[in-house]
């Protein structure tokens, strides 16, 4: 299949077959993709919790409404924002720079560029920057599992807070999405799609 295929082939999993695990060749292969989203300046200012422990995602499933997908699936990402801006660009250009000063000082022009960007969003704006970045994080994912035929449900019904307490993340660390992947239950019928046609989801200004 092309890669069009995969995309028409793949739908919004609502349950796995649990006894399935994905390999972890393939998984090291969508969380790669997920590294190679482009983010603002490269910043990244979002983490991917990657959780196959059963009896923690028991528990998240009950902060999630219940939904099959959370402890069928081989995995569970979950894309956690991060709103301390100044914190991830830090840990940013310390990675960068291999913790070695003299190359961190030779980044300085592109750190104080990205520092005072950062330095001019209000901090009420923090969570939506960080949140739309993960999002892009999201869809690299998703594209990446479609790729593998590897089944997929991009998820943002569950409450965050819960999520927080369960994963014993710290204020700034707001949990945004999830995408649980594996393989379908074989009980699974996937249900017709319905997209936009291309007149009405696309305007050209010419």
């Amino acid at each position: 299949m092309s890669f069009l295929e995969k995309l028409d082939w793949r739908y919004a999993t609502k349950k796995f077959d649990s006894s399935r695990k994905i390999s972890p060749e393939n998984l090291a292969k969508i969380l790669e993709a997920i590294r190679k989203t482009p983010t603002g300046f490269g910043v990244m200012p979002f983490r991917v919790l990657v959780i196959s422990n059963d009896e923690l995602r028991a528990k998240l499933k009950t902060a999630s409404w219940n939904q099959d997908q959370i402890d069928t699936s081989s995995e569970l990402l979950v894309f956690v924002a991060n709103t301390d801006l100044k914190k991830m660009s830090d840990e940013f250009f310390e990675e960068l720079s291999g913790g070695n000063a003299e190359k961190r000082a030779a980044l300085k022009g592109y750190e104080d560029s990205v520092n005072n960007f950062f330095g001019n969003i209000p901090d009420s704006e923090h969570f939506r920057l960080a949140s739309e970045q993960a999002y892009i994080g999201l869809g690299f994912g998703l594209a990446a599992a479609a790729e593998l035929e590897i089944d997929s449900c991009p998820m943002s019904g569950f409450d965050p807070k819960a999520y927080q307490e369960i994963l014993g993340l710290p204020e700034n660390e707001v949990p945004v999405a999830l995408l649980p992947i594996g393989y379908r239950a074989e009980t699974e019928t996937p249900r017709p799609k319905f997209r936009l046609s291309n007149e009405t989801l696309f305007k050209f200004i010419k």
